[in-house]
């Protein structure tokens, strides 16, 4: 009986392996993400996104990169922001809610990027309120960063200044300091 269970194992794991190989997914790397490795999850919910070496399947890149988000990862959380802010047709629809929740999440962490996309989001109110100062906040905190955006988001950030009061930038510098002690690595 022993022999038959051994047997049987060792035949559902190699077969196992040969489709996640046929399907192009290598084994060493969905192993790798099976066992919470976070940068291998995101590179298999990439596989997912662009169809590469398997079918695309949206709901499946993205079930990978809440795997990654969840354990605080901003790959994983941008990967989903901008699932949610593309889309994948009828299969997975737009959501900038939810779009909106993940750059706010990798903006937290100093994302720079996420924070610029963030500031733009409170500008025009998508899947976010419109706020200027929240807009501002934000492009504030992308701008101080060097990059190949920041002058981008210093214009942006100065556009935005121009509709609010100097109690808000008052508030809002406040939120700045605020955030950047909290967050010295920026510095």
């Amino acid at each position: 009986m022993r022999r038959i269970i051994l047997t049987l194992f060792g035949v559902g794991t190699c077969g196992l392996a040969a489709v996640y190989a046929q399907n192009g997914i290598d084994p060493a790397l969905l192993a790798k993400a099976s066992a919470g490795d976070t940068a291998a999850e995101v590179q298999v919910g990439e596989s997912y996104e662009t169809g590469k070496g398997v079918d695309r399947d949206y709901s499946q890149a993205a079930a990978w990169y809440l795997k990654a988000a969840d354990q605080g990862t901003v790959a994983g959380e941008l990967h989903l922001a901008e699932l949610y802010r593309d889309g994948g047709g009828k299969a997975f629809p737009r959501d900038p809610v939810k779009s909106a929740q993940w750059y706010l999440k990798a903006a937290d962490q100093g994302d720079v990027s996420a924070q610029g996309t963030m500031g733009m989001l409170y500008m025009l109110g998508v899947g976010v309120p419109r706020s200027d100062a929240d807009a501002y906040f934000w492009l504030d905190l992308a701008s101080s960063a060097q990059g190949p955006d920041q002058e981008r988001y210093e214009i942006n950030r100065q556009n935005v200044g121009t509709r609010i009061t100097a109690d808000q930038l008052d508030e809002i510098g406040q939120r700045v300091a605020a955030w950047k002690a909290k967050h010295p690595h920026r510095e």
